[in-house]
């Protein structure tokens, strides 16, 4: 599929988060900091936020939120291989991953459906648009040509510095404190994980469609 662009970027840091933008920020954007976070002032928060956290031997976790353009209309099928099943399972394998939503999400069940369905009109070049994206580019299961657009929930690290309670193998009280380099936020490392994720389940799609698709 060429010109379809995957880009990835750490969104919200536990409760840091950087503001809504349109579109699809740049590979620039995303690595302009450790974070890749694509809003720098936001990013130096979060950073700071992870060093405070990784100080006091604890950690943090956050989202990620993936858009893809340029994806054909049609990729997916409407009962067992869905797009966003497919992509959810693929985001939900990650390690740390605990939580999948894909266009409004979870908001879209606080909206009647006269306001979340996406209107379609026709474009300057004669392609078919939508005015919302509230669908997250799949509908019916079935890529629709728009932007695809989820977001993934990381969990803090496990493994952490400070001393917790535990059981034995015995199921006897004690306590484990943990030991060696653990990532105080696995997020920055994960956004080049779902970007390759969300690429695997792209590519495994246009295999399936086979020649349905003029790609």
């Amino acid at each position: 599929m060429p010109n379809v662009e995957i880009r990835a970027w750490v969104e919200s840091v536990h409760s840091i988060s950087m503001p809504s933008i349109e579109g699809i920020p740049t590979e620039e954007q995303v690595e302009a900091n450790e974070v890749r976070c694509p809003h720098a002032q936001t990013a130096s928060r979060m950073a700071e936020f992870i060093k405070k956290a990784r100080a006091e031997g604890d950690s943090v976790g956050g989202v990620i939120r993936c858009r893809i353009a340029n994806v054909p209309a049609g990729l997916g099928e409407p009962v067992f291989d869905r797009l966003e099943a497919d992509l959810a399972k693929a985001m939900l394998s990650i390690p740390a991953s605990k939580g999948f939503e894909i266009g409004s999400g979870f908001a879209g069940a606080r909206m009647f459906g006269s306001a979340h369905n996406d209107e379609f009109f026709v474009g300057e070049n004669g392609e078919v648009c939508t005015k919302t994206n509230y669908s997250g580019g799949v509908q019916g299961g079935i890529s629709n040509g728009q932007i695809i657009d989820f977001r993934v929930a990381f969990k803090p690290t496990a493994t952490i510095l400070k001393e917790q309670k535990t059981l034995t193998t015995a199921k006897e009280p004690t306590t484990v404190v943990g030991r060696g380099r653990h990532d105080p936020c696995v997020l920055p490392r994960a956004v080049a994980v779902v970007e390759a994720m969300a690429a695997l389940v792209l590519a495994d799609a246009v295999l399936a469609a086979g020649k349905k698709l003029p790609l």
